[in-house]
């Protein structure tokens, strides 16, 4: 650590100081901000002309944290989880069922709060006997042949579908991306304290979606959301259920049935969600908000006995 006038002056110290006073002006001036203070600081002789183009590279990726994905990034952000995904599960060569599945998740999706995404949304069937479904950024959901498998009705199967639009609704992935790349930001100002300070030969600034996707993909199947997004999730459910005409009440049915069919730590719905039990009695104080359910309908039981019947 060196002395200059007085103050003890280190790359990590000069780029909070650029972040701070970048955020007074804003995150679309914070590159112009962080080159006038890093300008000044060299002028002054308080730091090295190295040392600032340090402080600028933290302040310009914090400033990339801070930019708003775009549609267009969060369907290819999207894509590129489901692409992992498909890594590890095969998709279900079952077309007819394919079709009715995405019959019945585009209606869902278009009583949604987000009918439309920049890709569309997009529903496919995972040939995997785990009892579990995955949303995507950008609207590609996925549902594994055992989580269709313990549907008993359409009204159920639509449950499962509208809770992971409700996560494409809220966009609970891309809050992965942005924890992401503010960590990317934070880091790049060690990295840049280190080259200086450390004498470590370390990287320049990593790629602003370098490990994002894999970031997703370790929370679709391995960690999970928060509970606030599954409450989130469970709440935009019920609503979209609501909406189209099937009834609320098959969300609490199938995660009764999955409470009694899944086991803790499991490979599957179990590990990546909260107990049934939480999510129930804040699904049944949602449902008596919107006043009765809707009636049954025996048409779309024969549709979906029609549908899965011929599948398996």
């Amino acid at each position: 650590m060196k002395r200059r006038n007085g103050m003890f002056w280190n790359s990590a110290i000069v780029a909070f100081a650029l972040l701070t006073a970048a955020g007074i002006a804003g995150c679309a001036s914070m590159g112009k901000v962080a080159e006038v203070v890093g300008a000044v600081g060299v002028a002054t002789g308080q730091i090295t002309e190295e040392e600032a183009q340090s402080a600028i590279r933290a302040a310009q990726a914090a400033a990339k944290a801070a930019e708003e994905i775009t549609p267009q990034q969060e369907y290819y952000i999207g894509r590129s989880v489901a692409a992992t995904l498909l890594g590890r599960y095969r998709p279900l060569d079952r077309t007819e069922l394919t079709e009715y599945v995405n019959l019945i998740g585009q209606a869902l999706a278009l009583a949604s709060d987000r009918p439309e995404t920049f890709g569309g949304y997009r529903f496919l069937i995972l040939d995997s006997e785990e009892i579990n479904a995955f949303a995507a950024p950008g609207g590609l959901i996925m549902i594994t042949r055992g989580m269709l498998r313990l549907c008993r009705t359409e009204d159920q199967l639509a449950a499962v579908l509208a809770h992971e639009i409700g996560h494409v609704q809220h966009r609970h992935g891309l809050q992965q991306i942005r924890k992401s790349r503010l960590t990317t930001a934070v880091t790049v100002a060690a990295v840049e304290a280190g080259r200086h300070w450390g004498g470590a030969e370390l990287a320049e600034a990593v790629n602003t979606f370098e490990g994002a996707i894999d970031d997703i993909t370790q929370t679709l199947v391995v960690n999970g959301y928060s509970r606030a997004a599954e409450r989130e999730a469970d709440a935009a459910a019920v609503t979209i259920l609501a909406r189209v005409g099937y009834d609320p009440g098959a969300l609490i049915e199938m995660l009764e049935e999955m409470g009694r069919r899944l086991k803790p730590g499991g490979l599957d719905f179990a590990k990546t969600h909260p107990p049934p039990s939480e999510r129930i009695r804040l699904i049944r104080a949602a449902i008596e908000k919107i006043g009765p359910s809707a009636v049954p309908s025996p048409e779309r039981q024969r549709r979906f006995t029609s549908a899965v019947a011929a599948a398996f």
